[in-house]
C-alpha cells in the first residue's frame, strides 16, 4: 500500500535522495584524488574535462532519487518491491564502480562493472515503466550518461594499460 499521509511522503522523498547522496558520497571517498588521476591519463579528443563529472552526478542523484520516490509514492514496498530492489541494486554497483577505478584503478573490472550497472539502469527503467512512466523517464539521462562512460571506461583502460591494470 502506497504511503498515504503527506508527511510520511515528504520524508519518503527525503529518504530516497539521501540513499542517492549516500552512493555518491560512497563514490566521492573513492574518487578523492580523481582529478589528479584523470589528468595522468591518456584521454581521447572527446573526454569530458574533470570538473563536468561532479555537477552532472549531483543532478543525476537527484533524478535518481526522484524516480525512485515516484515509484515508492504510488506503489510503496509491497506492489514496487521488485522494481525498487532493481534499483538499489543498480545504485549499489554505480557506488563500486568509482572504487574499481580511480581507488583500485582496475580498468577491466570497472568495465565490467559498468556494463552490468547499464543493464541494470536500463531493467530498473523498463520495470519502472508500468508503475509511473515519469520515474522511468527520469532515469533516462542517467542511462545516457553511464553509457557515455562505459565508452569512456574501455577507452582509458586500452590508452592507459600501465595505469588501470
Amino acid at each position: 500500500m502506497p504511503p498515504a499521509s503527506p508527511l510520511h511522503q515528504i520524508l519518503g522523498l527525503i529518504a530516497w535522495l539521501a540513499l542517492c547522496a549516500a552512493a555518491g558520497a560512497v563514490g566521492a571517498i573513492a574518487s578523492s584524488d580523481a582529478p589528479a588521476f584523470y589528468a595522468e591519463l591518456a584521454r581521447p579528443g572527446w573526454a569530458p574535462p574533470a570538473s563536468a563529472f561532479g555537477p552532472v552526478w549531483s543532478l543525476l542523484y537527484t533524478l535518481m532519487g526522484v524516480a525512485a520516490w515516484l515509484v515508492w509514492r504510488r506503489h510503496g514496498w509491497r506492489q514496487a518491491g521488485p522494481a525498487l530492489l532493481l534499483f538499489v541494486v543498480q545504485l549499489a554497483l554505480n557506488a563500486l564502480w568509482s572504487w574499481l577505478f580511480f581507488a583500485w584503478r582496475l580498468g577491466g573490472a570497472a568495465l565490467a562493472d559498468i556494463v552490468l550497472l547499464v543493464l541494470l539502469i536500463a531493467a530498473t527503467s523498463v520495470a519502472f515503466w508500468p508503475l509511473q512512466r515519469a520515474a522511468s523517464v527520469l532515469l533516462w539521462p542517467y542511462l545516457a550518461w553511464v553509457g557515455f562512460a562505459t565508452a569512456l571506461n574501455y577507452t582509458l583502460w586500452r590508452m592507459n594499460p600501465a595505469l588501470l591494470g
